[in-house]
């Protein structure tokens, strides 16, 4: 078991490799930079500013030293291996590995992004979690109850209302919640920022709700589906003819199974809802991570722009790391294989 947690988090590092790398390629691929305003900024001032966050250096590989090699006919490993050091990516993932995700350019360094992540994303983390405890909740008992009820009215009307839950955009369900608590209850969910500080406020509920309602759709589809496949197989018979009362059978011998593709799910649904609530927080005007990066790319804030897909990337993977451990506690034919 401690192999194959050492090998699935060192796993998370070519990932992040990886990811760095498509996103930095697509982040330079946008026009504009982040020193561009309203106001035109004097060409000295942007070449100060460049100089002093490395946005002067190359972006993959210095290419000026090694051209003068390859004129004179000479491949030096030592001089390619220093255009990739002298190089913006290369500074940057050095730094990152390091713990140090630089400064923000929208504040001109004044505001690291470190700072950023640790005042804004616990708002995320908020939203979320009341998106799949809402999830789990809601998903999971009628998932079991459509499944032990096949076929009646009970099972139908769940079917109904999982098919519009996962057809039905987030960002419409929540403009259409938004105009109708607003103007049938006279109650707007859109807060002020001070609304946000609580632990316990009730200003993540609403949104919670609205980001939760895809993955509940989705819950109740999978334990549907997966609680109808358990019930068909022989040792649920068995437990029956052996006299066990239902609540033993579905309990101890069909759910401990059938759960299994849940959490599959669940793990990385989690992560999806932490970091997915770009639109909600839009929406509902939550101070949360996710809006700061939708600000970020308008303004092309280079480091924060980074950092928080980063960020995001190693929290989905870490997820996928705890459902796969999760699986051993709840069958113990996996833990054997490990």
């Amino acid at each position: 078991m401690i192999k194959y947690l050492v090998r699935r988090v060192l796993w998370i590092i070519p990932v992040i490799i990886v990811v760095s790398a498509v996103t930095f390629f697509m982040m330079y691929q946008a026009p504009g930079g982040p020193w561009d305003r309203e106001k035109p900024i004097p060409p000295q001032a942007v070449a100060n500013l460049n100089a002093r966050f490395g946005l002067d250096k190359p972006k993959w590989i210095n290419t000026g030293e090694i051209q003068d090699d390859w004129d004179t006919g000479v491949r030096n490993p030592l001089t390619l291996a220093g255009g990739l050091l002298d190089s913006q990516f290369f500074n940057y993932m050095v730094n990152v590995f390091q713990g140090d995700l630089g400064p923000t350019y929208s504040s001109r360094g004044a505001e690291s992004v470190q700072d950023v992540i640790i005042d804004q994303f616990p708002v995320s983390v908020k939203i979320g979690l009341v998106g799949i405890v809402f999830a789990v909740l809601v998903g999971l008992p009628l998932g079991i109850v459509s499944a032990l009820r096949q076929n009646t009215w009970i099972d139908y009307s769940s079917l109904l209302v999982s098919t519009v839950g996962v057809s039905v955009p987030t960002f419409v369900s929540g403009l259409l919640l938004l105009i109708f608590l607003s103007q049938n209850f006279d109650v707007s969910p859109i807060k002020r920022p001070e609304a946000w500080q609580g632990v316990f406020s009730s200003a993540y509920i609403v949104p919670g709700i609205v980001l939760g309602l895809g993955t509940t759709a989705y819950v109740t589809r999978l334990t549907r589906s997966s609680v109808l496949e358990v019930k068909q197989h022989d040792y649920i018979r068995t437990a029956r003819a052996k006299g066990l009362d239902s609540r033993t059978v579905v309990g101890r011998h069909m759910l401990r199974n059938a759960l299994i593709p849940v959490i599959t799910i669940l793990g990385p649904a989690t992560a999806d809802l932490v970091t997915g609530s770009i639109i909600i927080e839009t929406i509902f005007n939550a101070p949360g991570l996710g809006r700061e990066f939708v600000t970020s790319i308008g303004k092309r804030d280079y480091s924060m722009i980074m950092d928080i897909t980063i960020f995001y990337a190693v929290l989905i993977a870490m997820a996928n790391v705890i459902v796969d451990l999760s699986y051993a506690f709840i069958d113990p034919r996996i833990r054997a294989h490990r």
